[in-house]
Order: structure tokens, then C-alpha cells, then sequence
């Protein structure tokens, strides 16, 4: 009896765990999961005309620059030009002290007349077997030989007058009357400003959107006005690092009022597009590797790539992925997924 007791308490206490189990199980909560439906604002996208540019950074140089120096060493004998002044192609900016080589020159000169006058007479008696015709072609060779000195001499006086190359300015002399300078020594800077160039950098997806000749704006700091510029060089490869390529445009300054070395915001301006898809920027979901937009069908969400062009201050162009009359979702975002139900509370245009 005592054994037939134990057994049955002992089924009574396991029917007993087992139907508290399951009510335990039937009063827990179905919590944790993600709700079924999606409650969300739409946008409809649709073409509108849009005037596409791109802002970028840019600085005016001047065009033609260089620094001036000796092409050999001396004694400077001759200043003339005024700092900061406007010189011409080909005025004398220096002269270094030359007396020694129109010296030498002038003896070269002396020993060849003395030659030629040989020359003449052994060219008579050459006709007439006074002499043989090897010491008329030696004293021949002498004289080509004067030259080449006379020749080398002249050149070398020709480098001690230093002569502008291009018109411009000259900006501050860094000599003075009777220094010795050598061709390391930077007599002054001489510029080229009644045209500028402006460098400015363009991401590679523009390089087909850009000639030769297009116009440019550009505003520098300190200046309410917008002045423009015509592009004139395009780098043919963009930069390994930043996949940007250099851009070069021409700006006039026939009132000298830019200055080389300033700032320029420049602004590129390129075609209009009456058919462009515009999204606000909120309805771009980025991925790691991608771009997506949530796209309500049927009212269920679908999650497409989309490739994106310019940005403005609110919106973004989309240049594929998106046809016009979709309707994308702006906000959401974080919580949509493929497939699930949505429910639209508000659509804007």
C-alpha cells in the first residue's frame, strides 16, 4: 500500500509541473518581434527642371611667372627697373660688369684682320707656287677659329644684360648697385597679371561635362561681384588619391583688380535638365556598399539601388534606380524591410 501511495503522488506532482509549464507558456507575452505593418510618409517622385552646378575651390595665379637670375657670375653695374612697375618684352632689368669680355672681344677682332689680311696675301702666291696650299688652309682654319672665340665671347656678353621675357611686373629687388651675384642669386620676380589663371579641381564624374572654352563664375573674398572665366586646360588624368583631375581657366584683369594668390569660389555651371528625378536627402538609405531608396508597390516596401548625381541643400538627383510617379518613402528608413506592409500617413509632391 505504502508503495502504491508513493506512486501516485509522485504522478499527481508531475501532472501538476506540467500543466503550470504550459500555462506559463500560454500567459508569456509575444513581444521582441517587428510589427507587421509600417506606418510612414511618401514622396512621389517626379520630373522637374533642374540647373545642375558644382561649387569648388579655387586660386588665381598669374600667368606667366618665373624668378629672375644671372645666367653667369659678376659685378652688378646697372639697375633699371622700378620695383613693383610694369616692364615690357625685351627692356634691360640688369647689367653685370662686362668690360673684361668687349676686351677680349676686341682682341679676337684685332688678331682676325691681322689673319684675313695673311690669308689674302698667301691666297696670291698660292696661284703663283710662292707657297704650298697646306699653309694657306692653316691660316684659313685660324680664322674660322677666331671666330668661334669672337662668337663664344659675344654670348657670354649677351648674359651679363639680363632682358625681360614677357611683359609684366617685377615685384621686390633683392640686390643692390655693386653686389656680386651668382646664377643662384633671385634678382626679383617678374609676373604676368593683365591675365590671370584659376586652378580648381573637378571630381572625374564631370570630365565629359567640361570643354575647352566653357565659362566659368567665381567670386573672391572681400568682392560682391561675380566675375567669369573661360576654361582653357583640362588635365587628361584625374589624381590617383582623390580621383579629382585640375582644371585651368583664363581670367581677364585689365583693371588689375584680382590679385594672384587669392582665394576664388568658383561655380561651374553645367546643362540644364527639364527631366531630372530629384529625392530628399532623407530617403537615401546608405548600404556599405551601396545606395538604396524605399519604394512603396501595392502597398508593400521595396528596397532598390539607386545611383545618386548632384546634391542640393534638401535634395539629391537620382540617375538611375527610380522612375518618375514612384513613391519613396522619407521617413521609416530604419525600420522598413523588403516586403513588408506599409501604410502611407502623408504624401508630398
Amino acid at each position: 500500500m505504502n508503495l502504491t501511495y508513493r506512486i501516485l503522488v509522485l504522478s499527481l506532482l508531475t501532472s501538476t509541473i506540467l500543466v503550470s509549464g504550459c500555462s506559463r507558456k500560454k500567459e508569456e507575452p509575444k513581444g521582441g518581434g517587428r510589427p507587421k505593418m509600417l506606418t510612414a510618409q511618401a514622396y512621389i517622385v517626379q520630373p522637374q527642371n533642374f540647373s545642375e552646378e558644382y561649387l569648388a575651390s579655387g586660386t588665381l595665379l598669374p600667368n606667366e611667372e618665373l624668378s629672375i637670375l644671372p645666367e653667369i657670375s659678376g659685378r652688378v653695374t646697372g639697375i633699371f627697373f622700378t620695383e613693383g612697375a610694369r616692364v615690357r618684352k625685351g627692356q634691360k632689368l640688369l647689367q653685370l660688369y662686362s668690360a673684361d669680355i668687349t676686351a677680349q672681344i676686341q682682341k679676337l677682332k684685332t688678331q682676325r684682320e691681322l689673319q684675313v689680311k695673311i690669308r689674302d696675301r698667301q691666297s696670291e702666291l698660292v696661284n703663283i707656287g710662292g707657297i704650298s696650299r697646306q699653309d694657306y688652309e692653316t691660316t684659313q682654319t685660324q680664322i674660322e677659329s677666331i671666330d668661334a672665340d669672337i662668337a663664344f665671347q659675344e654670348a657670354q656678353l649677351r648674359k651679363t644684360s639680363i632682358i625681360a621675357p614677357f611683359d609684366g611686373v617685377v615685384g621686390i629687388r633683392n640686390i643692390s648697385m655693386g653686389a656680386v651675384i651668382s646664377p643662384s642669386t633671385i634678382v626679383t620676380k617678374l609676373q604676368q597679371v593683365h591675365t590671370l589663371r584659376m586652378e580648381f579641381m573637378l571630381p572625374d564624374r564631370y570630365k565629359n561635362k567640361i570643354a575647352k572654352g566653357k565659362q566659368v563664375l567665381f567670386t573672391i573674398n572681400g568682392s560682391l561681384d561675380t566675375l567669369t572665366g573661360a576654361i582653357s586646360t583640362i588635365e587628361p588624368g584625374a589624381d590617383v588619391t582623390t580621383r579629382n583631375f585640375k582644371v585651368q581657366a583664363v581670367v581677364p584683369n585689365t583693371k588689375n583688380e584680382l590679385v594672384p594668390g587669392s582665394f576664388a569660389h568658383v561655380v561651374i555651371p553645367f546643362n540644364d535638365n527639364s527631366e531630372a528625378l530629384l529625392i530628399p536627402s532623407q530617403s537615401v538609405i546608405p548600404t556599405t556598399k551601396e545606395k538604396k531608396a524605399a519604394v512603396v508597390k501595392n502597398g508593400k516596401a521595396q528596397l532598390v539601388t539607386v545611383v545618386l548625381g548632384t546634391r542640393t541643400s534638401d535634395k539629391v538627383e537620382v540617375i538611375s534606380g527610380l522612375s518618375a510617379g514612384d513613391t519613396i518613402l522619407t521617413t521609416g528608413m530604419m525600420q522598413v524591410k523588403p516586403g513588408m506592409d506599409v501604410k502611407v500617413s502623408k504624401i508630398t509632391q
